[in-house]
């Protein structure tokens, strides 16, 4: 195996000696978010829209897996930060969207409307509404820190924990 000769060996090192590591702090980090959520919508009052609902299952999922993967075995650990990262890139996805739908709002609100009608074309129409339930209008500006929306602090919360995951499962690499 060749010497790592750039800036990240000694990153790629503590990595391989602590594996569980970093997926325990993604799964903290990802917690903190939730909380942060969670304290926007009971504590401030915010209203989330159905692209909100789906990021929160997003990071939901970003938290359970790196969870697990900090509870499993080593050999497990790399498969699980690269699927972690995919649902993180998945969450980004939709706060991209977003933040597209703020910056350029449609004439016609449409952000979840759409996926409620497809849902309640089949048998599950009365569950999965109850699971996505968002009142809030997808392209509102509510609540901003340092000129960026939710939206856009999501997008870029989302790329951060992608890029970590895919960092830490470079780093274990053989």
């Amino acid at each position: 195996m060749p010497t790592d000769h750039t800036a990240v060996a000694p990153l790629r090192r503590w990595l391989q000696q602590h594996p569980r590591a970093l997926p325990a702090a993604v799964a903290l980090w990802g917690l903190g978010l939730l909380g942060f959520g969670l304290y926007l919508q009971h504590g401030v009052g915010l209203e989330p829209c159905p692209m909100c609902i789906v990021q929160r299952y997003a990071l939901l999922g970003v938290v359970l897996l790196a969870g697990l993967a900090a509870a499993l075995p080593r050999a497990a650990t790399r498969a699980l930060l690269v699927g972690t990262a995919a649902v993180a890139a998945s969450g980004a996805f939709v706060a991209a969207r977003q933040s597209w739908l703020q910056w350029f709002p449609p004439e016609i609100q449409a952000c979840g409307r759409d996926f409620y009608g497809m849902i309640e074309s089949f048998p599950l129409r009365r569950a999965i509404p109850m699971i996505f339930r968002g009142s809030g209008d997808c392209t509102a500006i509510d609540w901003t820190f340092l000129g960026l929306t939710i939206a856009n602090w999501s997008f870029l919360n989302f790329v951060a924990l992608a890029v970590a995951l895919l960092m830490g499962a470079w780093a274990l690499r053989r």
